[in-house]
């Protein structure tokens, strides 16, 4: 494990394979942090359950977010990495904070009012299709924060209420039971910008303009030369700011490489065909190497098991701690 104090605790939801938007603003910056700081990242299957409802599915996506992670170069040695479910605790700390956590908190949760808008616009019943796995997700999510005494927790600007209501909850259970719980604080990642997607909108799957991060060869190749460009000539200047094709282009190459293409959109010359092939072998050589460690581990699942259930044991041994002084708060 690292030295440092600090704890990291991080959450994926195993929700289908990440695109290469979600590794530059999100999973990079994790595998990065995890070179210098004990990490807590754990495989958010119980979150997951409020959308999917298919244990084949929920198992699947588990190992590929797992396969990816190491195949990517996740720290091991300072990285507890386990499957949420596999915490028994987690379910008695949720239970636990469900008594401190006023209802007027979960009605402010951008994912409820979120559904509820949308339920508004289409003049349906305002609480339509929406579980209580939905309307309670901030507690489960503040339960995972809490549970390992994290102390930093790295979210996307979008998620930064999610680390303030565990701030909020772990208030109110400090504020009646005594000093229990540590508040822990968000860290908002370097803003990458938009990542932009085949259309030059942002990358997501709600617009089906993404690339997926482990793609077959001949997959990356195919959705690269599908980005939508303008209509200018080869020999016409390019602003590269401008350009789907660079902005996805310098999070793969290094300071020299990102200079060197830059200079070839503002000197004309560059044709957007070429401009697309160079994307492409950048990006294929940056990951052909981590994607044939995922094809190995995703056909090796016992291996992924054998990390995940290690994982649960150290995860495991921090959330009993944990429990013991709840409950010795809560119940005596």
């Amino acid at each position: 494990m690292s030295n440092t104090d600090n704890v990291v605790l991080t959450g994926i939801k195993p929700t289908g394979m990440p695109h290469l938007g979600n590794y530059i603003g999100a999973l990079k910056p994790i595998i990065e942090q995890s070179k210098t700081h004990k990490t807590f990242m754990f495989i958010a299957d119980l979150h997951a359950l409020n959308t999917i409802h298919d244990a084949k599915q929920i198992k699947q996506h588990t190992y590929e977010i797992a396969a990816l992670m190491i195949a990517l170069g996740l720290d091991m040695n300072n990285t507890v990495l386990f499957r949420q479910s596999d915490i028994n605790e987690i379910y008695q700390l949720n239970t636990m904070l469900m008594n401190v956590t006023p209802k007027g908190l979960m009605n402010r949760a951008h994912s409820y009012k979120a559904a509820m808008d949308k339920n508004i616009a289409n003049g349906e019943d305002v609480d339509a299709g929406v579980n209580m796995g939905l309307y309670t997700y901030p507690i489960l999510m503040s339960a995972d924060i809490l549970l390992y005494n994290a102390d930093i927790v790295p979210v996307g600007a979008d998620q930064k209420q999610h680390v303030e209501f565990a701030r909020d909850i772990a208030g109110y259970f400090n504020h009646t039971y005594g000093n229990v719980f540590k508040l822990p604080e968000p860290v908002i990642g370097k803003d990458t910008g938009l990542i932009p997607g085949l259309d030059g909108r942002k990358m997501s799957k709600s617009y089906d303009n993404t690339i997926a991060l482990f793609a077959p060869e001949k997959e990356l190749k195919k959705k690269i030369m599908r980005i939508i460009t303008d209509s200018r000539l080869p020999e016409e200047a390019k602003n590269p700011d401008e350009s789907t094709i660079f902005q996805l282009y310098k999070h793969f190459a290094s300071e020299s490489e990102i200079a060197d293409f830059a200079d070839m959109f503002r000197r004309g010359g560059l044709g957007y065909g070429t401009a697309k092939t160079m994307l492409f072998e950048k990006i294929n050589s940056v990951l052909a190497e981590p994607r044939a460690e995922y094809e190995r581990l995703m056909a090796n699942t016992d291996e992924l098991d054998t990390i995940l259930q290690s994982g649960a044991k150290m995860a495991a041994m921090v959330a009993e701690k944990t429990m013991q002084r709840v409950k010795k708060a809560m119940l005596g």
